[in-house]
């Protein structure tokens, strides 16, 4: 067997007989990777704490012909400050679950991990609501997945200087010529549509620096979710969850 050193975040744990884990991590170098933890559900294993969801940190790991198996693991943020807040870790949970859902093994998913780690530190963050946080990470997740609305030009003949409306059906904006048909077209506030613009273009580093008004993240949220209700075919547990805290 290989060993290899991967560095990724954990997005979920299970028990596997008695003292074992099936960890499911996000890597910056293989992807999305399923791992054993030997013993990790012993009080002294080193391991215990290292295989929590939103662990992250580097994995030495031995690489088998199917499966891999934990090692050691040297892990540089616990984000345990979620831990002690019940509605900040469901939001954490969530933001989990969909790096779970969209990521895949073997493929290149370090702007994925890297929106993930951001999102976790802004959850850290009190001048942020929360749920701003949660709308920037959903938009952001379904631009670098390829899913992103247009949000800068008419979908339909690109003209960016006509009167537009949103249309989730569609993929975005459509103009006053294109509209006729259009079912679903929703006048956005020119600080929302502003605001999608800026999550959509600007860098990951530079995403949880804005804040907006109540009116602007109430429209945000009326468009996310039905953005992803369209792209997304799963109900997520944690999100239901939240849901019930809210």
């Amino acid at each position: 067997m290989n060993q290899i050193v991967l560095t990724g975040m954990v997005l979920s744990t299970m028990p596997v007989g008695e003292y074992d884990r099936r960890v499911v991590i996000l890597t910056k170098e293989q992807g999305k990777i399923s791992a054993f933890a030997r013993g990790a559900r012993r009080p002294n294993s080193p391991l215990v704490g290292a295989v929590n969801p939103f662990s992250f940190g580097e994995f030495t790991m031995y690489e088998g012909r199917s499966s891999y198996t934990i090692q050691s693991a040297n892990i540089t943020n616990y984000f345990a400050e979620l831990r002690e807040d019940i509605v900040g870790a469901y939001y954490g949970f969530y933001f989990l679950e969909v790096a779970d859902y969209y990521a895949k093994e073997s493929n290149d998913e370090r702007e994925m991990l890297k929106l993930l780690y951001q999102t976790m530190r802004a959850l850290l963050n009190p001048h942020i609501p929360n749920r701003l946080i949660r709308y920037i990470f959903e938009l952001k997740t379904l631009t670098v997945n390829g899913q992103a609305p247009q949000v800068f030009q008419c979908v339909t003949c690109g003209d960016e200087t006509r009167s537009m409306v949103f249309s989730v059906a569609k993929g975005g904006l459509v103009c006053s010529e294109c509209r006729q048909g259009v079912i679903d077209g929703i006048t956005l506030d020119g600080s929302t549509l502003y605001s999608m613009q800026y999550i959509e273009s600007s860098s990951i580093a530079k995403l949880y620096t804005f804040n907006v008004t109540e009116k602007v993240l109430d429209e945000l949220g009326r468009i996310m979710g039905k953005l992803m209700a369209a792209y997304t075919d799963k109900r997520f547990k944690s999100l239901e969850i939240l849901e019930t805290l809210l």
